[in-house]
């Protein structure tokens, strides 16, 4: 099992840091997959908007960012060559993160994923038992049901309380488990129980840097999730730094 170290939020904060200088040292590979992971947000709801479904753009904005951790592989990569002070190559970058499909890696991507429908699964059967009586046909009027009316708060409160447990169980098996995948020869498993047991050891800074995340996240999908250009690879760059920080080197 790799050892889980101490850290402190002097080291979240040097994390940060840390995360910002490689943005800044490559910018063009942060807004490249920042770009990817802000397209694919944009594409998702517009799809929702031809299919006549725009009512489902807030669920969905609210959970897209549960893939995340698994687009910003290619930051790690990025970080990691920058850490070890290695020419950064877009060859190597992609070569790298295509690799994941035939590690342990692609299973974390079917956790996310498989998390993020349990997500828009909850939202419908929500949808069904409380807002039953409700009729809206689009995105101003679910709005405006669920902002105005008893029925729409009680959606809302039990909604996210709901989601905040997701994503607090999503980021407590991803935030180390997936730059660990990808930086050493482990199982999935295994992984995800260190990055439980890194959460559970250092309480105050991991919570800290989910807080951080999901303020920036929310910030990001504001304006049709363009913000995700910048955040994106800032958290990702920031995350590797975290990661090197609580786990002892192999």
């Amino acid at each position: 099992m790799p050892q889980v170290q101490t850290v402190t939020a002097a080291d979240l904060r040097d994390a940060l840091r840390l995360g910002i200088g490689d943005f800044l040292k490559a910018p063009l590979f942060g807004l490249f997959f920042g770009g990817i992971y802000a397209l694919g947000g944009i594409l998702i709801a517009l799809s929702l908007t031809i299919w006549n479904v725009p009512w489902m753009i807030y669920p969905v904005a609210i959970g897209f960012p549960l893939i995340g951790p698994f687009v910003a592989v290619g930051l790690y990569q990025v970080s990691r060559r920058l850490e070890a002070g290695q020419p950064l190559d877009w060859r190597d970058v992609l070569g790298v993160v295509w690799l994941q499909r035939q590690r342990e890696l692609a299973w974390m991507a079917f956790v996310m994923l498989f998390v993020f429908w349990v997500w828009m699964y909850q939202v419908r059967l929500l949808i069904a038992i409380i807002l039953s009586r409700a009729s809206f046909s689009s995105l101003d009027r679910f709005l405006s049901i669920v902002f105005t009316t008893p029925e729409g708060w009680t959606f809302l409160v039990v909604g996210h309380l709901v989601g905040a447990f997701l994503a607090i169980v999503l980021f407590s098996v991803t935030v180390i488990s997936i730059p660990l995948l990808l930086d050493r020869e482990s199982d999935f498993v295994t992984a995800m129980i260190t990055s439980v047991k890194t959460v559970f050891e250092n309480p105050v800074p991991m919570i800290g840097w989910g807080l951080i995340v999901t303020v920036a996240v929310l910030a990001s999908a504001v304006p049709f999730f363009l913000g995700f250009l910048v955040s994106l690879p800032i958290l990702g760059h920031t995350t590797w730094h975290l990661y090197r920080k609580s786990i002892k080197p192999a």
